[in-house]
């Protein structure tokens, strides 16, 4: 594990969220295992390998290096910092799904990205309210809203499976004329609410609680947008499956879009390339036109970008 050491003693002071190691990537041989994360003021350390003898020890030593470096960036300040499993095994051996290693964690805990607040939750489930690896999806988005600020009818964004709001929090932030969120987590669009009001932007949103797919004639009466976020997960048992679902939002596409509008679709799957939303793109929507695939925080290297998070911006033709 000595490249996430070696991360660790080199790491400036975090401000923003943001990914401080990121093994997954597999570019440190021997740490695929290790992830970690900063939710100022908290550390957030993944592991996702089955549970061995030296599980403890290798948390100490992390411990340890956090310690130090945290002396160093922070002298005086509490160090907290978080320890979560993703694998069964390391439950069934004893070990805590998520543990409050050192320190505390706020309630409410909001972090900054990009000049934006976030609410995140670090010490229960496997998703902490916002998704580090896309926060240059956001910061495209951003860009995207403040170059089209002064169009004439304002810019109308639709954001489909919003979670909790961001991409519609930075989309107003650039100066959207309004968002449409809609997401069937009730619990999640609520804390999209919140961040919402923690930028202090209210009345240019809706939120709506509901199946995409039972919804359609509200999220088209709605439009039609300069900008659709697509951003769905790429298996959710019941709601959706990227392999069979993600071609029946494309088909919606053109019936959404505003004459030169864009679509930014989005697909976290390793097991599934850029090719797969190429090729269907090609097939169900050829008169959109591909503008880029934009890139992922540096920090996300993968050794093969065909894993790694697809974000790809489209064009309606005028």
């Amino acid at each position: 594990m000595q490249a996430l050491l070696t991360a660790i003693a080199q790491m400036p002071l975090p401000t923003d969220a943001c990914r401080i190691f990121h093994g997954r990537g597999g570019l440190y041989p021997g740490c695929e295992q290790w992830v970690l994360d900063a939710f100022p003021p908290v550390f957030v350390l993944t592991s996702f390998a089955p549970a061995h003898e030296s599980t403890e020890r290798e948390l100490s030593t992390v411990g340890a290096a956090l310690a130090a470096r945290w002396q160093e960036v922070a002298p005086g300040q509490p160090l907290n910092w978080v320890f979560q499993c993703r694998n069964g095994q390391l439950r069934t051996q004893g070990l805590a799904e998520t543990r409050l290693m050192a320190g505390s964690v706020s309630d409410p805990h909001v972090v900054t990205e990009q000049g934006a607040q976030f609410r995140v939750h670090v010490l229960k489930g496997q998703n902490h309210g916002l998704f580090l690896d896309m926060a240059e999806g956001r910061r495209w988005v951003h860009e995207y809203a403040a170059a089209r600020s002064a169009d004439r009818y304002g810019l109308k964004v639709l954001n489909l499976f919003a979670y909790t709001c961001a991409f519609s929090v930075v989309a107003l932030q650039a100066g959207a004329k309004h968002v449409v969120n809609v997401d069937m987590g009730r619990g999640a669009i609520a804390i999209g609410q919140q961040n919402h009001q923690l930028n202090g932007l209210t009345g240019r949103a809706s939120f709506l609680a509901h199946d995409i797919f039972s919804t359609w004639g509200k999220i088209t009466r709605g439009g039609p947008y300069g900008l659709v976020i697509v951003d769905p997960p790429s298996y959710q048992k019941g709601s959706f499956v990227a392999t069979k679902d993600y071609a029946r939002l494309m088909r919606r596409l053109p019936d959404l879009l505003a004459p030169g509008g864009h679509a930014l679709l989005c697909l976290n799957a390793p097991e599934l390339g850029v090719d797969f939303l190429q090729d269907q793109m090609r097939e169900l929507v050829p008169e959109l036109a591909l503008v880029e695939r934009v890139p992922n925080p540096a920090v996300f290297a993968d050794v093969s970008p065909q894993k790694a998070l697809k974000v790809l911006a489209y064009q309606a033709p005028l």
